[in-house]
């Protein structure tokens, strides 16, 4: 039997060592369904219940295994309903590939049905390479070329096949002219700075005597050089959301996330210091980062596109960040450094958790949903892999989860789009099966996707060793962060014919799949229902009631800022009669950081 050019795509895939593609089928990719059959499922094509879902399942296998994620689908819908995960990919700079379908040669440019012009629509997502198979001889070049531009370029790429090219028998390119032969492969490779460049950066840190730290995802790789650059320099560390997982928040100078969802010590430390070291994180907010002018600046990253916007760097060392680092350290220099900047950050880091600790020990009604992440923090094992969604619930996670050494963790941090926390979590699954893995989700995105893909969990829980993925829902009725952006940023009343949801019985619908399902409603059995669901044998949801008048209040707030929020909610909320009853302005001065002169 003829090798056909879909089962070609399969063993090239599979000599780049994919174990998976997470797919949906349809027509327009038919051809390479039957070369799965053909091939024993190898790699296996994991079914999501919509592109979208595939796309991130894709995306959260490829930031928690480090390798490629391989997303595919069909012609025309399917490509299309790609393309979110896509973009949390790219703005994220993580390596997919997206594998779609085409119509047939034949019938392109004749308006026929399903077809869509692939390239227009990818040319922006997938803007470092995305390329169309006409030809079989075509093949392998584009195929390698895609999965080496996606790990070099740490980007989404894409390659897209006409259904019957899908059926052509196989033949690969010839040593002619106008062939493009290719083979597989690419070694690690490490870019560091010049050696002159490094000297002006020891320079720049050396000098100061208020030296922050800012770490993202790019920084993953530098744990020990971030310690010993940080204790060199008596810095204090804060970390994007991205690089969460990057080091140990137990360590008593690291200030934990920054910005809108940041940690008061975080905010302190960018206002004070004056000296900014950021390594391997292109955070985009300026404004809490230092004044202009205020702090000299040094950045570290491996992307010389990315580097030099984000603040007004003295110097910009462009490479890797554990190379580069290795090689700066030897310049630092640690004597002279007096104690009391250091001092000063580990204090204000033991006031915040103090304050975290109280605000989660709030009375709410019914459950106050800071105290739910409160709760689960020592309750997690020392490898769990955590995802959170984007929402209110981001906002519990940056700032009550306690990563330890060996914990994973991470969230759509630029695009921050709903969606992604159950379909990561099922990504995070296949590339770590003997881990368990906890997502933590708002009610409007269990509604939006999660609860269909709860289906994805059930259907693949036996190919998983640790049978453990639970999935947290905060059950609010309510879309709570834009709500509160609408108070705080607008001065605007929350209007509820756009944030009013209804109230679903999540974990009946788990208990339906035949998984376990947790309902809790009152503040005392927080805990218990948490250690039930970490103990489950299978995949568990887990819903807590939760006040949506609790407020993700930003850490550079002041008490005048949020009596002013109060004073509108009060005003303009009327219509919210059960919240004012609730107290909903006395509420939002009591998880004040300012009561305790945070």
């Amino acid at each position: 039997m003829s090798t056909k050019v879909s089962d070609h795509i399969l063993e090239r895939l599979r000599a780049w060592g994919v174990e998976q593609v997470f797919g949906y089928p349809g027509d327009g990719i038919n051809g390479l369904l039957a070369a799965w059959g053909r091939a024993e499922d190898r790699p296996r094509f994991i079914q999501s219940r919509h592109e979208e879902m595939s796309a991130f399942e894709a995306v959260g296998y490829a930031k928690f295994s480090g390798r490629i994620g391989v997303c595919a689908a069909t012609s025309g819908p399917g490509a299309i309903h790609l393309l979110n995960g896509l973009y949390d990919a790219k703005l994220d700079h993580v390596p997919v590939l997206a594998i779609v379908g085409q119509t047939d040669r034949t019938a392109m440019g004749g308006s026929y049905q399903q077809e869509v012009d692939l390239h227009t629509l990818y040319k922006d997502v997938a803007s470092e390479f995305v390329e169309t198979v006409t030809v079989p001889e075509q093949l392998p070049n584009v195929l390698d070329r895609a999965i080496r531009t996606a790990y070099a370029r740490r980007c989404p790429t894409a390659v897209i096949i006409p259904g019957d090219v899908q059926e052509l028998d196989y033949s690969p390119p010839t040593h002619e002219f106008k062939m493009v032969p290719s083979s597989l492969g690419m070694s690690d490779f490490t870019a560091t700075p010049t050696d002159e460049a490094l000297r002006r950066a020891a320079d720049v840190l050396n000098a100061g005597d208020k030296v922050a730290v800012l770490i993202g995802q790019g920084a993953a790789g530098a744990v020990a050089e971030v310690r010993e650059v940080a204790e060199l320099l008596g810095a204090g560390v804060a970390k994007a959301l991205l690089g969460k997982d990057v080091l140990s928040d137990e360590l008593p100078y690291v200030t934990g996330p920054i910005g809108l969802l940041g940690s008061r010590p975080s905010y302190e430390l960018m206002r004070d210091c004056d000296t900014l070291l950021t390594v391997g994180s292109s955070f985009p907010y300026t404004q809490f980062m230092p004044d202009f002018g205020k702090a000299r600046g040094v950045q570290i990253d491996i992307d010389a596109h990315m580097i030099g916007m984000r603040y007004p760097y003295e110097v910009n060392l462009v490479g890797d960040a554990r190379a580069t680092l290795q090689r700066l350290i030897p310049l630092l220099k640690a004597e002279g450094r007096g104690r009391e900047w250091y001092d000063t950050v580990c204090a204000n880091v033991k006031r915040w958790h103090e304050t975290m600790e109280r605000r989660a020990g709030l009375a709410a009604d019914p459950i106050n949903p800071e105290y739910v992440a409160r709760a689960l923090d020592p309750l997690l094992p020392d490898n769990a892999i955590l995802t959170s969604d984007s929402g209110s619930v981001a906002n519990w996670y940056a700032r009550h989860i306690t990563m330890r050494p060996g914990m994973r963790g991470s969230l759509s941090g630029t695009l921050a789009t709903m969606g992604p926390g159950v379909p990561y979590a099922i990504g995070a699954k296949f590339a770590h099966p003997d881990r368990p893995v906890v997502a933590l989700v708002g009610d409007g995105a269990m509604q939006m996707n999660g609860l269909a893909e709860m289906i994805t969990a059930a259907k693949y829980q036996d190919r998983w060793s640790d049978p453990r993925l639970v999935v947290a829902v905060w059950n609010n009725q309510d879309l709570n962060q834009v709500t509160w952006e609408m108070r705080a940023m607008e001065g605007a009343p929350s209007f509820l014919p756009s944030q009013s949801i209804p109230d679903v019985q999540y974990a009946a619908f788990a208990r339906s799949l035949g998984l376990t399902g947790i309902r809790v409603e009152k503040p005392e059995d927080v805990e218990s229902g948490w250690r039930a669901a970490l103990a489950a044998d299978g995949p568990a949801v887990i819903e807590f009631l939760t006040d949506p008048a609790v407020p993700p209040i930003p850490p550079h707030a002041t008490w005048e800022q949020m009596e002013a929020t109060a004073a509108s909610i009060l005003k303009g909320d009327a219509d919210r009669g059960s919240m004012i009853k609730r107290g909903l302005k006395a509420k939002v001065q009591e998880f004040l950081p300012g009561r305790d002169k945070q």
